[in-house]
This record gives C-alpha cells, structure tokens and sequence, in this order.
C-alpha cells in the first residue's frame, strides 16, 4: 500500500512510522528540506521538499498511483485544499486534519464539496474518550461489540479484593464465561499472560457474554451510580473544554469551565447555552475550594500545559473527587498517572493516530473499536479469508506481548478462545492491542500469512 503525507510534524511522523512497520510504502511532502534530509538518513520513506498545494509537485508524483492521502500541515485550510487537490487528480482515499470548531458544523459539506473521505479533529476525537469514560462507564452501553452480545467491564480490584495473588490461568474458575484481557497496573495498561497475577492496586479490563459481566457489574459497581452524574468541572477553555462542555451539557450535566483568559471566557460564552463559565486562574486552590471543587462529580483538566493539567488533576484528587482526568501530550507523562492516584490521561496524538491508522485499516473490516485510557485499543473486526489468523491455533500465532484475541462471535455463539481455539473466516473477532503495537497489528490482518508466524 502506498501513502502520501503532507506535512512532517508529529502526526505525520507518528503515521508514517506506523505504516512502514507495516512494510508499506511511504511518502513524506515537506517544504523545509533541513526536515526531509534528516528524514532520508532515518526513515526508509520517500521525502519531496516542496509545498504540497502545489498541483505540479503531486502531479508530479503521480498521486494518482496512492492508495491514501494524509494532509496534516499546521493549517487547517491548507490541509483542506491539499487532501481536496489529492482527490481530484485521483488518490482514491484522501484524510485531513482539522482543528478549528468553526469547521465543525459543516464537515459534511466540506467532505461532500472537497471529496474528502475522513476529516480528523485531535480535540473532538479526545472529547469522545472523555465523554464516553464520564457518561458511559458503568451503564455497558460502553464496551458492547458484537451487536450487544459481548461487553467489556472495567473496575477496580479492590471491588473484589479475594482474588488479589491469582494467577491469570486460574482466574476462568473465578470468573467463568469472561476473560481478563487487561490490566492497568502502575500507570501503564498490560496484556495479562496465564503467568500474571492480579496485584493490589490493578485495574481490570474484563471480557465475556453479556449476562456474566451484568452480573458482574452488579457485584463491583454501585448501582446507578452514573445516573447520577450531575457536575463536571473542565479547567481549561480551549477547543477541547468547549467541545466537552457542549457534549456533557447536551447530556443535561451541569458544567463549568475555568478559564484564564478573558477573550477566550467571551467566546466561550457566545458558543455555549447552559454552561457556566468562570474567568480565573484555577492554579489558585482558594478558587477552586469557593467553586466547590470537592462536590464535583469529576474534573477534566485540558489546558495547553501538561505539567499545570497533572497539577491541577492531583489537586481534585485530593479533594475527593470521584474520576479526574487529565490532557498529556507528553507521552512519558502517562505512565506518571495511576502513580499519582489519577484516573485516566489521554494523549492527543496517540488518539488521532490511532483514528487515521483505524481509517486506513478500514480495508480490514474494523466495525467498532474504543480506547482503553489512551494506551490501548480494543476493536470488532471481520474475519477475512486471507487475513494472516485464519485458521491457525491462537497459540501458534505468536502474538506480540501487547495483542490479545479477547472473544469470537461466531454464529449465535460467544467463544471465549484458548490456545487451541482457531479463528475461521467470517468470525467476529475482539482483538485488544496496545496502540504501541498496531503496527504489528497490521500484520495479523494482513492478506498474507507472514510476520506473526515468523516471530521468535
């Protein structure tokens, strides 16, 4: 497969590594050539110094013979122009990146007017994460595949502190019928193996029948607990904040934002109907206690700094708020979280890396998928008659430590698989895999039998 990339900031680097793990075949378009050249001596890619909206220089690179097209310049109205150019002179796929709320409301005419096939928002794509943990996470409506008939359930083990020192090979006569397929220990997500043991502090990711895990969520949750969820407070009123707050309210939550600058307060006000919005600096701790920090439902710190997002998360933490999560972009940030007593971080370019690559793999039949705190993702595809695990004992694939096939729907049945089970073609398969290891993943769905087999 062949892909073309405009722009070689963070997200397009990040693809492009992605794809040539997948050994497929790059192109990065670039206008500083200091970039391009450093680019040559370290990556097996093709670079063009030039300016992608030039239709001579992707004419000239016959961008017609590209199976997809990623515009993720630093402007959104480039990105928009460049991915529409793609298309006309014939890439049969064309992908843009797009930031600003004002484009927001008319992606369809734009993707209909542009002809372009996927539009990405980094802040819209971190706001369905965000709203899908707050809203969803103990109604099962989060974590359904397999139209209803599987779900995944997260909770804490201290719910269910007797089987704290088992061992994952013995845990199907704890909970039978279910898998664990991961566990967050010590900030990080983990694929559990028949080794593992489940430890004091870990966070379990549970997979099975639909009934079992209601069952289950019943004995590890609150009842309604999320119904009741009435207060949120967003600190920080950038593009994410208003995304969230606009979401959260629509869901009837009562929402507040903080936000330091003034202009941007203004803003915010004009854009958001039933959402209160409060000029200040929420670094100052006698703000955020006058502004009842301690009865909020949950926090969610999304400025633009990192190191003031952990601040400010720690703070509502220690003021006993239920679930606080926090914006990084610093990738050596996230393992700090769980550290800290945190509830989830999320990673702006690890999600919309993930949504492209997701997009890219559409070929593979992915019918759903969600993330598991930004480190991990769990996904529904369709067995393919071609695709590298057909056929073969799950043992004998030789997985990558970060994947693991959680279920099979196969019929009106639910297999949850052992060693010996084989996927056969048409299954629905559940498959987790750190977003470290979606390269590797590619390869499982690839349409020839290779790499995986191959692994030592």
């Amino acid at each position: 497969m062949k892909i073309a990339i405009a722009g070689a900031g963070k997200l397009g680097l990040k693809i492009a590594e992605s794809l040539l793990v997948g050994n497929h075949s790059v192109t990065i378009i670039d206008k500083n050539e200091d970039i391009t050249q450093k680019l040559n001596s370290h990556m097996d890619i093709l670079t063009v110094a030039a300016n992608a909206k030039q239709i001579s220089i992707l004419e000239e690179l016959n961008i017609d013979t590209y199976d997809y097209f990623l515009a993720a310049t630093d402007r959104d109205e480039k990105n928009i122009v460049i991915a529409s150019f793609a298309k006309k002179l014939g890439c049969p796929k064309v992908i843009a990146r797009v930031r600003d709320p004002e484009h927001m409301n008319q992606l369809d005419f734009i993707k209909e007017t542009m002809g372009i096939d996927y539009i990405v928002n980094p802040d819209l794509a971190i706001t369905v994460e965000i709203y899908k943990y707050l809203v969803e996470k103990y109604t099962l409506s989060n974590g359904i595949f397999s139209s209803g008939k599987v779900s995944l359930l997260e909770f804490p083990v201290k719910k269910m502190p007797h089987i704290i020192g088992t061992a994952m090979r013995d845990m199907g006569n704890v909970l039978p019928s279910m898998l664990v397929v991961g566990i967050s220990r010590n900030g990080k997500v983990i694929i559990p193996h028949g080794s593992t043991t489940i430890q004091q502090g870990d966070g379990l990711y549970i997979i099975g029948e639909r009934q079992p895990i209601q069952k289950l969520a019943s004995k590890v949750h609150e009842k309604g607990k999320y119904t009741n969820l009435q207060k949120v407070m967003i600190i920080g009123g950038g593009k994410t904040g208003l995304y969230l707050a606009k979401k959260l309210s629509d869901f009837g939550i009562s929402v507040k934002i903080i936000e330091r600058d003034k202009a941007r307060c203004h803003y915010l006000s004009t854009h958001l109907d039933d959402v209160m919005i409060l000029h200040g600096d929420a670094t100052d701790i006698n703000l955020l206690e006058e502004e009842n920090l301690n009865d909020m439902d949950a926090v969610v710190t999304a400025t633009g700094f990192d190191e003031e997002n952990l601040l400010l998360a720690l703070t509502a933490k220690q003021h006993n708020v239920e679930d606080v999560i926090a914006k990084v972009s610093r990738e050596s940030y996230v393992g700090l979280i769980e550290k800290m007593g945190i509830d989830m971080a999320l990673n702006p370019l690890n999600i919309t890396s993930a949504s492209i690559l997701r997009f890219i793999q559409g070929s593979k039949r992915v019918l759903s998928s969600q993330l598991i705190q930004g480190q991990a993702e769990i996904m529904e595809i369709i067995a393919a008659k071609q695709m590298a695990l057909i056929g073969i004992p799950i043992k004998n694939l030789r997985l990558p430590d970060g994947v693991i096939i959680a279920a099979i729907h196969r019929g009106m049945q639910v297999i949850i698989p052992s060693g010996e089970t084989k996927i056969q073609e048409n299954d629905k398969v559940i498959i987790l895999c750190l977003l470290s290891e979606l390269p590797d993943l590619e390869k499982l769905l690839s349409n020839h039998k290779i790499g995986f087999l191959n692994r030592r």
